[in-house]
């Protein structure tokens, strides 16, 4: 499956952006959908992940309550909606997809990456 995440933009401290990851090439249905990112001089860390069905999300203590995961199918399309931004966010984020049934944080795990967005906020 060939991901391509788009909707980074420079946004100030407590505003919102909204992530889009489009998938094409397979059946966006049989797969979890998870969101990643990486700060400057940072590892790659986990941001939040659906499960294939849409019943089951899980987020980074980090972002739990600001940011909301989801999806359509019928688009084959993910979707982060990010609230309540604060610099620390910046980074580039990634979305990834995994045929796994659960969901894992683990990066290894996931068998998919689209190319990055870029989110800046500033203060």
């Amino acid at each position: 499956v060939q991901l391509q995440a788009f909707g980074g933009g420079l946004v100030q401290a407590g505003g919102s952006l909204r992530l889009s990851c489009a998938a094409s090439g397979r059946t966006f249905s049989n797969y979890a959908m998870g969101w990643f990112r990486q700060a400057s001089g940072k590892e790659r860390e986990f941001v939040a992940a659906i499960s294939r069905n849409g019943y089951y999300t899980d987020y980074a203590d980090s972002v739990k309550g600001r940011f909301t995961v989801s999806r359509d199918d019928a688009k084959n399309a993910v979707y982060l909606q990010m609230n309540s931004l604060k610099p620390e966010d910046t980074a580039v984020y990634y979305c990834a997809a995994d045929e796994a049934l659960i969901l894992v944080r683990s990066q290894s795990r996931w068998d998919y990456w689209g190319q990055g967005t870029q989110v800046t906020v500033s203060s």
